[in-house]
């Protein structure tokens, strides 16, 4: 896990948001270790700006079984990253916090997705109220992630359309979204206290 980036925040948290990142935030183009090749998806960088300005924080939380599988090592990872955060906000660290998972899914993880650990001592460690967090992905495994932490989990379909995240979408009664930009909507739906 790479964590420890300073809390961007300015005023009250609103909540956090969970974030993947390959099919959520950016083209998923297949193990993705140039940072030229970062594309970021429709309606990206405006709803995570205007999250950002409504006091949520915004935590990237993504699998890298690239680097387990030795196709690319952490400094890839780490570049792509910094990629996405300057198209996002004009600056290298745009997130309030990160987990990379770089196993592969054979191997035991404390935080490879499905896990919800990563969420949960987040939340802890903030001392934020499940009620207040959403995970949004485009893979069953992120639904799974948010789900098994308690919180509430929309799927994202605007790149690929996974049948199998679908139908856990669709069992768990949870929201979908085609366009990033509805998250915005989503967010701002009222919540109930869990």
């Amino acid at each position: 896990m790479s964590d420890g980036q300073t809390l961007k925040a300015s005023g009250p948290v609103a909540g956090a948001i969970f974030l993947d990142r390959d099919g959520t935030l950016m083209h998923d183009s297949g193990y993705v270790s140039d940072p030229d090749l970062v594309r970021l998806l429709p309606g990206v960088r405006e709803t995570l700006l205007a999250l950002r300005e409504a006091g949520f924080l915004l935590f990237l939380f993504t699998n890298q079984s690239g680097v387990g599988r030795g196709y690319f090592g952490m400094d890839a990872v780490n570049a792509v990253n910094a990629r996405l955060s300057q198209l996002i906000g004009d600056t290298d660290t745009f997130f309030d916090g990160m987990c990379i998972a770089t196993e592969r899914p054979d191997e035991p993880s404390r935080y490879r997705k499905p896990s919800p650990n990563y969420i949960l001592e987040t939340m802890a460690a903030l001392s934020l109220r499940p009620v207040d967090c959403v995970m949004v992905g485009d893979g069953r495994r992120d639904l799974e992630a948010g789900f098994g932490a308690g919180i509430r989990a929309i799927r994202y379909f605007g790149d690929i359309d996974d049948e199998a995240a679908a139908a856990f979408a669709k069992n768990h009664a949870m929201e979908s979204i085609s366009y990033f930009g509805s998250l915005l909507d989503c967010v701002r739906l009222p919540r109930t206290n869990t």
